[in-house]
């Protein structure tokens, strides 16, 4: 260590002989050393800046490449070369701090070596002096308070230097404040307790003020912040009971310089001119979504079993060679989406469908024991992403979008592999979905020509390449309206109203429905309150609320459905209240009757939909089926356009019917144009390969 603690040992003296005073010359040394510190303090700050600077960008690298960590890493390590960042140089700091510490520790434990500079052969005269065992060195404090408190025995030899030194030595005060610097907490206790105490109070100030001031700290998750900060406390707590008084002191100032000196280089170089922070909590929220994916409840007896099974499903998955089609379903309920087309294939032809759940417990399980050729497959959200990447079929078709654009990719190993979008409602793609929701599709499978003149127009728009789009229409409207028309029909008395909102921001459930209430209550009505299976999930405690704030309502004249296994009363009901719900076209095509709008706040996902140059169906239809009424026309208006629209049931049965026949492609086939078109393709990329080779 003298190759270090010479020239800090040389700082240390000449701060001791300006004040006279150890405790204070430690407290200069400190201040001088984080001066000296200064330039590379102000490198590493500009380099941190750099890395948050970044962060956003690499959020969403994270995003967009989720599970693929190598490809994470290289386009991070890009981030890093075009940026300057160098991760190693947030390391040199804390070395220079450890090195620093144990050179203190070395200064302030051979004193007479590094401060008074007592020459070492006068040194072995003293500690030969005061007997066997006592080094020159290592025991340089015990040979000074033999000197100061009188009992060093008299030096036999006259060695030059020797009573210069003495005299020096009975001089050298280690008194700081009534404190000796020189003493040990578990040496001496009493008061000295305090010495530990106040080290790791300095670090807790230190961790709690970078927490907020430091521009990496502050970005840290709380595991990584109070983590860090119980460490360097109890290693603070450890160092003031184990070393001397006057290293605590040095480790005190040093904290609370670094404190001071963190909030001055906030002042000069200030974070907030170089970081965009509204998109790094942006990049926050989506990396926080897509690292949530697939967690399951702790508490859950199957999760184990599931996960199992899960990594069995998948290797199975794999296992299988020459995939022609996968069809990714996210939970049990959107096979009804997939139920025509998967029907017309098995008719049509001898193909083995692969069909992706998130789910485990979905239909698709039963089902598949029933016909031996549809292979299904239990991946969690979170393992399906790694299993899209790894994708090796030639088709697949999904009715999520934002394929490419959130955290579902193209296959890496296969570019050739054809992706297919299946519409899972009636409505348009260019305002209810995300931008560029369909961008990376191949095909489209399209409900009705609004679809069509949409995707163009993006197409145009965008400069995008163009994509075959097929007239599937809507398969579940056709099974939806023979399930209708399979119920039979019952003459009422009373009629049957039925209110299903949708879930979103401003539903009628949280903006209007006891405005809706005390308006139709009164009348000769029974109502039927349907919340959206999603409300019911995410707001329970709301939906709660509700229920018991009309448990006392007759049961006669209203009524709670919270059992969503069954469509009985969509089938039953007279007439349809909702907001912007895609219920209501599910309703009115499906029964050809009228429904009530109320104008609730309009769900739109794509802020730029207005630039495709399209009006959305959702808007032109709703005069078509029914009547609209603004939020605050309820109550006033509310029982007229009710009356008035059950009134003239006869007449919005024929236009409903004429609309329905309009704005869906192929009705009545049954998904047959998507079966036909799927095996055409498979058909073609068979023989395209064939003549490859």
């Amino acid at each position: 260590m003298d190759y270090i603690c010479i020239p800090f040992g040389y700082l240390m003296k000449w701060c001791w002989e300006i004040v006279n005073n150890y405790g204070l010359a430690i407290i200069i040394f400190t201040v001088l050393i984080k001066i000296v510190m200064l330039p590379l303090s102000v490198w590493v700050h500009k380099n941190s800046i750099k890395l948050v600077k970044i962060q956003p960008e690499v959020n969403f690298l994270k995003v967009k490449y989720f599970g693929d960590r190598e490809r994470i890493m290289e386009e991070e390590n890009k981030l890093h070369k075009r940026e300057k960042y160098n991760p190693l140089i947030s390391i040199i700091p804390l070395a220079i701090q450890i090195i620093l510490l144990f050179a203190v520790l070395y200064i302030i434990k051979e004193p007479l070596t590094y401060i008074l500079r007592i020459d070492d052969d006068v040194l072995k005269v003293l500690a030969n002096t005061m007997g066997a065992g006592i080094d020159f060195r290592a025991d340089q404090l015990a040979i000074i308070r033999a000197v100061q408190d009188g009992t060093m025995p008299a030096v036999s030899v006259n060695l030059a230097g020797v009573t210069e030194a003495i005299e020096r030595i009975k001089d050298f005060n280690l008194s700081f404040i009534g404190i000796r610097l020189d003493a040990v907490t578990t040496e001496v206790w009493g008061w000295y307790i305090l010495s530990p105490l106040a080290a790791a109070f300095s670090s807790f100030l230190m961790c709690y003020a970078q927490n907020k001031a430091n521009v990496i700290q502050a970005e840290q998750t709380k595991f990584n912040k109070y983590g860090l900060m119980i460490l360097s406390v109890g290693l603070s707590l450890y160092l003031g009971f184990g070393t001397y008084a006057g290293v605590v002191l040095y480790w005190v100032a040093g904290n609370l310089l670094a404190i001071v000196q963190q909030f001055i280089l906030n002042a000069a170089i200030n974070p907030k001119k170089y970081v965009d922070y509204a998109e790094l909590e942006r990049s926050r929220v989506e990396l926080k979504k897509i690292e949530s994916l697939g967690k399951t409840d702790k508490n859950d007896k199957n999760r184990k079993a599931n996960q199992k099974r899960e990594r069995a499903d998948y290797k199975r998955f794999f296992k299988v060679m020459n995939k022609h089609l996968v069809i990714w379903s996210e939970r049990s309920g959107f096979y009804k989406y997939f139920e025509a087309l998967i029907d017309e294939l098995l008719q049509r032809s001898n193909i083995v469908i692969h069909y992706v759940t998130n789910d485990p417990n979905d239909a698709i399980f039963k089902l598949s024991e029933e016909n031996p050729r549809i292979k299904p497959y239990y991946i969690g959200q979170k393992k399906l992403v790694t299993l899209m990447m790894r994708m090796d079929a030639d088709i697949v078709v999904m009715t999520t979008p934002d394929l490419q654009t959130q955290y579902i990719k193209r296959s890496l190993v296969r570019k050739d592999v054809e992706y297919i979008y299946v519409p899972h409602d009636m409505m348009s793609v260019h305002m209810g979905f995300r931008k560029g929701s369909l961008d990376y599709f191949d095909t489209v499978f399209a409900t009705g020509a609004h679809v069509e003149r949409e995707v163009r127009a993006t197409e145009r728009v965008y400069n995008l390449k163009e994509k075959t789009i097929i007239k599937f229409g809507y398969p579940l409207a056709e099974k939806l309206e023979a399930s209708y028309e399979a119920e039979p029909e019952a003459e009422r008395e009373v009629k049957e109203i039925l209110i299903a909102p949708s879930w979103q921001e401003d539903n009628l459930l949280d903006s209007c429905i006891d405005t809706l209430l005390s308006a139709l209550l009164p009348e000769n009505y029974h109502i039927t309150v349907r919340p959206h299976p999603e409300y019911s999930k995410r707001y329970a405690e709301k939906l709660s609320a509700l229920t018991e704030k009309y448990k006392d309502a007759p049961k006669e004249k209203l009524t709670f459905e919270l059992d969503f296994s069954s469509n009985r009363s969509i089938y039953t009901s007279d007439l349809l209240i909702t907001d912007w719900s895609g219920i209501a076209y599910e309703f009115a095509f499906a029964t050809k009757k009228p429904v009530l709008f109320v104008n609730t706040k309009m769900k739109v996902e794509n802020e730029d939909w207005q630039e495709i140059g399209e009006t959305p169906a959702e808007i032109y239809l709703r005069p078509q089926i029914g009547h609209a009424l603004e939020k605050d026309e309820l109550p006033d208006k509310t029982s007229g356009a009710v009356a008035d629209l059950l009134s003239r049931k006869a007449e919005y049965h024929d236009k409903i019917n004429a609309l329905k026949l309009s704005h869906l492609y192929s009705y009545g086939t049954h998904g047959a144009e998507g079966a036909k078109y799927i095996l055409k393709r498979l058909y073609d990329i068979q023989k395209q390969r064939k003549e490859d080779k």
